[in-house]
């Protein structure tokens, strides 16, 4: 029996669904080794592990060429299917979501190239409590945000902000102590220069976990917060 209007229209519809949720759970996945890579990175500092460290660099061409991937799919939805409304603001959102986990994933390999030459040096240099404090609460941002994003949760998005902004203290009480520390010990600067380079990059891996928050807002509600508009009211 050949098919109707209607039963190819509810074929293409259901066609079109299962790519938006396969390309959402391809970014998804490409979220789970990034945080992955993060935490590895946090780690080979942590425990002067060369070889994990190394790893994390090696693999960073794993999340640059997901990167390019999920870009085609979306690319090819827009061009095949020219969603619109929702449909629209998920693929724009993926897009912007996968640029922002890429350079997340840029920003650990730059923590395991810091570990790498921290290793060298032995027994830690300076002290790295606040390092480690600091890389626990960028990883459980991006660990939230990427929850936020499986489970379309705009509130958990928006409380990224708050945490952003923790970070941000965090990472100028660091350069303080950083530099405190240089001061008392000239023999130091080289060693701090490092860890400051690594403090540098979890404060741009907080950044760019708030892009992300600002883009599940937008593909739930339509509206970039990042831009200081408020939330429609119910």
């Amino acid at each position: 029996m050949p098919r109707t209007v209607e039963d190819t229209a509810a074929h293409i519809s259901r066609q079109f669904s299962h790519e938006l949720e396969k390309v959402r759970t391809h970014m998804l996945r490409m979220g789970g080794q990034v945080e992955k890579q993060l935490g590895d990175a946090l780690r080979s500092v942590a425990e002067h592990d060369s070889q994990l460290a190394q790893q994390v660099i090696d693999d960073d061409v794993l999340i640059d060429r997901l990167e390019r991937e999920i870009d085609i799919e979306c690319s090819l939805i827009i061009a095949r299917r020219q969603p619109t409304a929702g449909d629209l603001r998920l693929v724009l959102a993926i897009i912007k979501a996968v640029r922002d986990l890429e350079r997340i994933g840029d920003e650990a390999a730059r923590i395991a190239r810091s570990a790498l030459a921290l290793a060298e040096e032995g027994e830690d240099p300076v002290d790295l409590g606040e390092f480690h404090r600091m890389g626990e609460r960028v990883l459980a941002m991006v660990k939230q945000v990427l929850d936020a994003f499986a489970r379309m949760d705009t509130d958990a998005a928006t409380a990224i902000a708050d945490e952003d902004a923790e970070v941000d203290n965090d990472y100028h009480g660091a350069i303080r102590s950083m530099v405190t520390h240089m001061t008392r010990n000239p023999e130091s600067v080289s060693v701090v220069l490092i860890v400051l380079w690594a403090f540098r990059s979890l404060e741009r891996i907080g950044d760019h976990t708030n892009n992300i928050s600002e883009h599940v807002s937008y593909m739930v509600i339509g509206v970039n917060l990042g831009m200081g508009r408020p939330l429609p009211k119910k």
